[in-house]
C-alpha cells in the first residue's frame, strides 16, 4: 500500500490528451484599463463553439484546446466589438491581448467561421467531435454511447457487443482518457463505460500518431471529460426512456471560481438489450451500470495546477442464450468493476518551458458464473488486475519548433481464475476432461522513451519524432518507433496535402493472456500446443488531402497501409465464451477513406463519408493456444481475409435546424458484411438459428450479407434562459426495422444479431 500512496505523491499533470494547448487572453481599453466583455471561441476544424466571459480583471483561461486556428470575438456594450484569429499550436499556454475602443473609433476586423474550417498544419487524419455532437448523438443502448460516436468515422468498425476495430486492427484501440492511457478492451463485455454525458470533447486518431502514444496503435481515441467551466454553480440532468425497458439517468454538478473547479457526476442505466443476441428472440439479456467521478482542480499560482479525478464504474448483465442454451434452461451472468484515482501537477516555467507529471492507480475486476443447466459447458471466471502508471513531459519552444520529451512507466499485476465443467459430453473430444481449473497471477512491466518535435515554415509542417519501448510479461522484448509526418498547404486555394509514416510496437492483449499461456492448458487434449503470443511489429503509411469547398464544406480523402508481422487477433477456449489472444505471422490491411463534412450552412449540417478496405493475413500461427485440429494451424500456410475485411461502409447524417429551437436529423449506415467460418452443415444451423438469420449469410462466399440502417432523431428547446434550458430529443433507431446479421460463426460463438426497430425519449435540463 505504501508503494501505491508513493505513487500518488509523485503522480502530479494537466488534465488533457497530447495534442492540446491553453488560450490566456486579456481585454483591455484604450487606456490599459481591464474590461469586463463576452468572448466567442470558433474552430469549425475542432467543432469547438464555445461562449464565454472574462474575469472583472479582463481575463480568461481556455483549457484543453485542441491544436489548431481559432476565430476569438469579444464584444462589450459601448465598445467596437472584435473579431482576429489565433492559432494554439504549443502545450505552452498561448498569450492573445485584445483592446477594444470606443465605438465608433475602433474598425473591427471580420473573421468569418469558415476561416477555422481547415487546419492547414494537419499532418495526419484526425476527426473530432464537440460538444454540439455529443449532446445531439442519437441514443445508443447502455455501454454503447462512446463506441458508436466513434463509430460514426471512417476507417472504424463496431462488431459485435460494441467492439470497436480501426482500419482492420482486433484489440489494438487505446483510448486516452484526460491525458491518461487505457489499452484495455473497453467494449461493454469487458470494462464500465465512459458515458457520453461526461465526455466534453473527442479526438479521434487512425494515423500520424505523435511519439507520446503507444502500445496499442490500431486507433486512438482522446476523451476530454471537461470543458471550460463558467463561474458559480451549474450542471445539468438528463434522463432517458427506450425500448427493451432502456432507462438511464445522468447528473453533473460543477462549481467553478477564478482559481479552480470542482465537479461531481453520477450516472445508472438498466437495460433488457445489454449485448448482441445470437437469435431473434431476445433471451436472458438484462444489464444495469453505473458510474461515479470527482474532479477537482486548482491553480496553486498562475504558473502551476494540480488535481485530483476519482472515478468508479460498474456493469452487472446476463449473457444471451441461444436456443438450444434457453430450453435448458442455463443461465450465465457477467460483471465488470473499475476504480481508478488520477493525480497531477502542471508547472510552467519562463524560458518558455513546460513541465508535466501525472499519474493513475486503478484496478480492474471482471467475473462470470454459469448455473448447473448451462450447456454445453459450465463455466467460471475472475480476472483483473490493478495497474500504477506514470509519465513525465517536458515542453517547449524554439522559433518554429514545437518540441516534447519525455517518459511513461506502466507497472501492474494481472490475476486469472478460470474454471469449467462440461454438462454435455457429445459437444467435445472424448479427450476433453470433464472438468477443469486454473489460477494464476503474474507481474506486467511497460515503459517508454519519447522526443517529438514539430517544425513549420510557411506552408510546410513536418512532425517527427522517435519512440523505446521495453515490454515484459510472459515475453521480453523491445523497439525503437520512428513516427514521421508532413503537410503542405494551399491557404489561397483552402488545399492542404499530407503524409505520415508510423512504425507501430503493440503489445498483446492481456484478457486472458495467462490462462492461454499456461502449462495447464495441456490438460485440456492430447497434443495442445501454446506459443507465446508475440508484440506486433507494423509499418503505417497514409497519405491525403483536405480541402475546403466554398467555406461551408470540408472534404478529406485518404489512402493507407498498414503491413504487420504477428498480427494480433482473437479465439475461443472450447465453447465457453472466454476469449484470448493470438497472433498470425503477418497481415496487410490497405484502404480508402473519404469523408464530407458540413459543420453549418444555413440550416443544414452533416457528413456522408466512405470507406473502402481490403484486409488479409499469412498462416502460419505465431502465437497463442490451440487445441485438436487447430494444431494443423502451426504449419499451414497460405493467405485468408482477416475477420475484420469489411469491404465497402457507407456512413452519413443531416440535420435540419427548422427553427432556433427545434431539429431533425435522418442518419443512415451500410456494411458489405464481414466474412465468417463455419464447420457445421447448414441444416444444423438452420435449426438452431433459424431460416431468417440464415437468409442473410451467404454461405458459398463466406460472409454475412450487406447490412443496412436508418434512423430519425428530432430535438426541441422547451426553454431557455440564458444559460438555463429544458430540452427533449426523440431517436427512432432501425426504421425499416430490418434483421442485420453482425457476426456468424458456429453454433455456440459468434453469432450476433443488431437490434431491431427502437424508440427512445431523452430529456436534458441544464441550470
Amino acid at each position: 500500500m505504501t508503494s501505491y500512496l508513493l505513487a500518488l505523491a509523485l503522480s502530479l499533470a494537466q488534465f488533457g490528451q497530447a495534442n492540446t494547448g491553453e488560450l490566456r487572453l486579456l481585454v483591455t481599453d484604450s487606456s490599459g484599463l481591464p474590461l469586463e466583455c463576452a468572448v466567442e471561441l470558433v474552430s469549425e476544424a475542432n467543432q469547438v463553439h464555445e461562449q464565454l466571459d472574462t474575469t472583472p480583471d479582463g481575463r480568461l483561461v481556455v483549457r484543453r484546446l485542441p491544436f489548431g486556428t481559432y476565430r476569438v470575438g469579444v464584444a462589450r456594450e459601448g465598445f467596437t466589438a472584435f473579431t482576429g484569429v489565433v492559432e494554439v499550436r504549443s502545450a505552452l499556454p498561448t498569450d492573445f491581448r485584445v483592446t477594444l475602443g470606443l465605438a465608433p473609433v475602433q474598425t473591427a476586423v471580420t473573421v468569418a467561421a469558415a476561416d477555422t474550417l481547415l487546419d492547414l498544419h494537419q499532418t495526419a487524419t484526425t476527426n473530432r467531435l464537440g460538444a454540439d455532437v455529443l449532446q445531439r448523438r442519437t441514443s445508443a443502448l447502455p455501454g454503447r454511447s462512446l463506441p458508436e460516436l466513434v463509430n460514426t468515422q471512417p476507417g472504424w468498425l463496431l462488431e459485435a457487443n460494441g467492439i470497436l476495430h480501426p482500419r482492420g486492427s482486433e484489440y489494438q484501440t487505446q483510448y486516452v482518457i484526460d491525458g491518461l492511457p487505457f489499452t484495455d478492451n473497453r467494449s461493454p463485455a469487458f470494462a464500465p463505460e465512459i458515458d457520453a454525458d461526461d465526455v466534453h470533447a473527442m479526438n479521434i486518431l487512425t494515423g500520424g500518431y505523435p511519439a507520446e502514444y503507444g502500445r496499442k496503435l490500431g486507433g486512438v481515441i482522446e476523451v476530454v471529460t471537461a470543458g471550460e467551466a463558467r463561474p458559480g454553480f451549474h450542471g445539468s440532468v438528463a434522463g432517458s426512456l427506450g425500448s427493451f425497458g432502456t432507462r438511464t439517468g445522468d447528473i453533473v454538478g460543477e462549481f467553478a471560481s477564478p482559481k479552480g473547479t470542482f465537479s461531481v457526476s453520477a450516472g445508472i442505466a438498466d437495460t433488457d438489450r445489454y449485448l448482441d443476441p445470437p437469435v431473434e428472440d431476445n433471451f436472458t439479456n438484462h444489464g444495469t451500470s453505473s458510474h461515479l467521478a470527482m474532479r477537482v482542480e486548482h491553480d496553486v499560482t498562475d504558473a502551476d495546477r494540480v488535481g485530483i479525478i476519482v472515478r468508479r464504474g460498474d456493469a452487472r448483465f446476463s449473457v444471451p442464450n441461444e436456443l438450444v442454451q434457453q430450453e435448458s434452461g442455463q443461465r450465465q451472468d457477467r460483471d465488470s468493476a473499475e476504480t481508478m484515482v488520477q493525480f497531477s501537477y502542471q508547472r510552467t516555467f519562463s524560458m518558455p518551458v513546460l513541465a508535466d507529471v501525472r499519474g493513475m492507480v486503478r484496478n480492474v475486476s471482471a467475473g462470470l458464473w454459469s448455473n448447473a443447466l448451462s450447456t454445453p459447458i459450465a463455466a467460471s471466471q475472475d480476472r483483473g488486475f490493478r495497474e500504477i502508471y506514470l509519465k513525465a513531459t517536458i515542453a517547449g519552444h524554439a522559433g518554429a519548433h514545437e518540441w516534447k520529451a519525455g517518459g511513461d512507466l506502466s507497472a501492474g499485476t494481472l490475476r486469472e481464475q478460470f474454471a469449467y465443467q462440461i454438462t454435455d459430453a457429445d459437444a467435445f473430444d472424448a479427450d476433453t476432461p470433464a472438468t477443469f481449473s486454473f489460477e494464476d497471477r503474474r507481474a506486467n512491466r511497460e515503459h517508454a522513451l519519447f522526443v517529438q518535435d514539430q517544425f513549420r515554415r510557411g506552408r510546410l509542417t513536418i512532425n517527427a519524432g522517435l519512440r523505446w519501448d521495453h515490454y515484459r510479461l510472459l515475453v521480453q522484448d523491445q523497439a525503437l518507433s520512428p513516427r514521421f509526418g508532413v503537410a503542405w498547404s494551399w491557404p489561397g486555394r483552402n488545399l492542404v496535402a499530407r503524409a505520415s509514416y508510423d512504425r507501430a510496437f503493440q503489445t498483446p492483449a492481456f484478457e486472458n493472456l495467462l490462462l492461454a499461456s499456461s502449462p495447464e492448458i495441456e490438460q485440456l487434449g492430447d497434443g495442445a500446443i501454446r506459443l507465446p503470443v508475440p508484440p506486433s511489429l507494423g509499418h503505417f503509411y497514409e497519405a491525403g488531402i483536405s480541402k475546403g469547398l466554398a467555406g461551408v464544406a470540408r472534404l478529406d480523402a485518404s489512402y493507407f497501409e498498414r503491413r504487420m508481422t504477428n498480427f494480433a487477433d482473437d479465439d475461443l477456449l472450447l465453447n465457453t465464451g472466454v476469449g484470448f489472444p493470438i497472433a498470425f505471422q503477418r497481415a496487410l490491411v490497405r484502404g480508402t477513406e473519404v469523408r464530407l463534412g458540413v459543420p453549418s450552412w444555413r440550416q443544414l449540417s452533416g457528413s456522408l463519408s466512405y470507406a473502402w478496405m481490403r484486409g488479409v493475413g499469412d498462416l502460419p500461427i505465431t502465437g497463442g493456444l490451440f487445441l485438436g485440429d487447430e494444431t494443423a494451424l502451426l504449419t499451414t500456410t497460405g493467405r485468408f481475409d482477416i475477420s475484420q475485411d469489411q469491404r465497402h461502409t457507407v456512413r452519413g447524417r443531416l440535420a435540419y435546424q427548422v427553427r432556433p429551437s427545434a431539429w431533425v436529423a435522418l442518419g443512415a449506415a451500410y456494411g458489405s458484411g464481414l466474412p465468417f467460418e463455419f464447420d457445421g452443415e447448414r441444416d444444423e444451423a438452420f435449426e438452431q438459428f433459424g431460416e431468417r438469420i440464415l437468409e442473410h449469410v451467404d454461405f458459398a462466399a463466406g460472409r454475412v450479407r450487406p447490412t443496412f440502417t436508418l434512423d430519425a432523431s428530432a430535438g426541441l428547446t422547451v426553454a431557455r434562459t440564458g444559460r438555463r434550458g429544458l430540452s427533449l430529443q426523440v431517436d427512432v433507431r432501425n426504421l425499416t426495422n430490418r434483421l442485420n446479421v453482425i457476426n456468424f460463426a458456429g453454433l455456440f460463438s459468434g453469432t450476433a444479431l443488431g437490434a431491431p426497430r427502437s424508440v427512445a425519449l431523452r430529456v436534458r435540463a441544464g441550470f
